[in-house]
């Protein structure tokens, strides 16, 4: 007869349960994974497919009893290190509709706002456009799978137990978050500065002709010299987002303690 003791649940109960808590927090913040519209169902799904296929191929958890105060701190450090992985790639999403913003401000389009499908939330519409255009991009070149792919290396390198994220990958990490406006001034920055030109052109013509009413005319062509720079800029901007999302990648390997 097939005996099942308490410590084989135990240990069986470890092998699923830390990594799919890691999984699961990356995908409840990930970009795409945790957008609104994706219910937190599908998440818990797909965190729960991957865990079924990676568990079994990783190292094998601590020495650690599933039910001890140990076993609450190794729950703290796969929570941390999933929502370190997700946010070091959502600063990414967030620095492109950040510029977007800056840009819609610039050009007058600050009052247009709609409801951004990944968060739910308002956002202008510019900001929004460059949303769904790195997101297409990001799913284009298989940044979802290459995301899935690091993640489950970094079980290898970094292994589920009492060590978690150390000082030096929390202050790379830290470090990052200047990506956020590095990354907003690279798309906004060259649409600003030609937008502040058209802007010096129509204080110029206001001494040259004060009773020229440039609220009727300059908003128009404000808005359509906005339109033009934007789509001119579009290609710099996706070769921005692809480069940034290369550095993002390597942040995470850093963090996963993977070779660059």
């Amino acid at each position: 007869m097939l005996e099942i003791t308490t410590g084989q649940l135990e240990a069986w109960l470890a092998q699923y349960l830390w990594p799919f808590l890691r999984i699961g927090a990356c995908f409840m913040m990930a970009p795409i994974f945790g957008a609104s519209f994706v219910p937190p169902r599908v998440r818990l799904f797909l965190a729960g497919a991957i865990t079924l296929i990676v568990a079994p191929l990783v190292p094998p958890p601590a020495n650690v009893a599933v039910f001890s105060f140990a076993a609450v701190i190794v729950t703290i450090h796969q929570l941390l290190i999933g929502f370190a992985t997700a946010f070091a790639l959502q600063l990414i999403f967030d620095a492109l509709a950040m510029g977007g913003q800056l840009l819609a401000n610039t050009m007058g389009l600050g009052f247009a706002f709609n409801v951004d499908p990944l968060r739910g939330v308002s956002t202008p519409v510019l900001g929004q456009l460059y949303m769904i255009l790195v997101t297409l991009t990001f799913l284009a070149i298989n940044g979802h799978l290459v995301l899935i792919e690091i993640f489950v290396q970094g079980f290898t390198t970094l292994p589920v137990g009492l060590a978690g994220l150390s000082t030096d990958m929390i202050w790379r990490l830290v470090e990052w978050g200047s990506q956020l406006f590095a990354g907003a001034l690279t798309v906004a920055l060259p649409g600003m500065a030609a937008l502040l030109v058209v802007n010096l052109a129509f204080g110029v013509m206001s001494r040259a002709a004060p009773t020229l009413n440039l609220f009727a005319v300059g908003f128009p062509i404000t808005l359509i010299a906005g339109l033009i720079i934007m789509y001119l800029t579009l290609p710099s901007v996706m070769g921005a987002f692809a480069g940034s999302l290369e550095a993002a990648f390597g942040v995470i390997r850093s963090l996963l303690a993977l070779s660059p």
